[in-house]
């Protein structure tokens, strides 16, 4: 047996499963053990063994029609108390109330590191369709969510003129090409009661739809959604620090 293919034991054992959790991040929800273990660094055989633990564990899940793996009930279940103490549970009904009368999906997004990271997301009940998902991670320069944050924590100098502008409009906006179609993107900063920036309230669209006509009409919304969750989420700032 090789080495790196050796079973592993305490503490490194321990590094190699929560990095086999962490590859479920991305946008895919079930991933195959090959894709495991190459976007883990790690043999086959050894995603697979620690795939089977984390099972067992009840926090992956295994399809028994396709063998692909996906986070399980025992995760979310470990994750409820921390949204409970952040708040963002309490935040969920403001969130699906604003998606349901602008008829867009909205998306709540906090830092981690350089990226903005999606925490919550409401789907409308109608005229819902993929161009309004955004990604799970994006750059925090070059995003809507990302910059709405970036305007009220501390940047570099060139950055300045541009998140100037943010912090004067009170909304970001990033236009980027979808698969088909260009698709925008708007956000609003929410604060907590601390008045210090926790996190981003967003909504994308195509752009043929989210015009600037739509964007003036629901960015009232926005704002009063974003002060609404602004007071049932912790009062700290985003949980991520970023670094210019």
């Amino acid at each position: 047996m090789a080495a790196a293919d050796q079973p592993r034991s305490g503490s490194q054992a321990v590094e190699r499963a929560i990095h086999l959790l962490n590859c479920f991040e991305g946008d895919d929800p079930e991933l195959s053990i090959s894709e495991l273990a190459h976007l883990a660094g790690i043999p086959v055989s050894t995603a697979h063994r620690l795939a089977q633990a984390l099972v067992r564990g009840r926090l992956l899940e295994q399809d028994q029609a396709t063998d692909r793996y996906r986070v399980g009930h025992g995760l979310a279940t470990l994750a409820a108390p921390a949204l409970t103490r952040l708040g963002i549970d309490a935040a969920a009904p403001h969130l699906y109330a604003l998606a349901a009368g602008i008829r867009i999906t909205t998306s709540l997004s906090v830092v981690d590191a350089k990226e903005a990271v999606t925490v919550l997301q409401a789907r409308p009940p109608v005229h819902f369709c993929a161009h309004q998902l955004p990604r799970l991670r994006q750059p925090l320069r070059s995003s809507a969510s990302g910059r709405a944050l970036l305007a009220h924590l501390p940047a570099g100098p060139h950055l300045a003129t541009e998140l100037d502008l943010v912090r004067r409009k009170g909304f970001a906006v990033e236009e980027f090409d979808g698969v088909d179609d260009p698709v925008r993107s708007i956000a609003v900063p929410v604060f907590g009661a601390d008045k210090q920036v926790w996190g981003a309230l967003s909504v994308q669209a195509r752009s043929a739809r989210l015009n600037d006509e739509l964007v003036r009409e629901i960015l009232p919304a926005m704002r009063q959604i974003a002060v609404r969750i602004g007071g049932v989420v912790q009062n700290s700032s985003a949980p991520g620090i970023f670094t210019a």
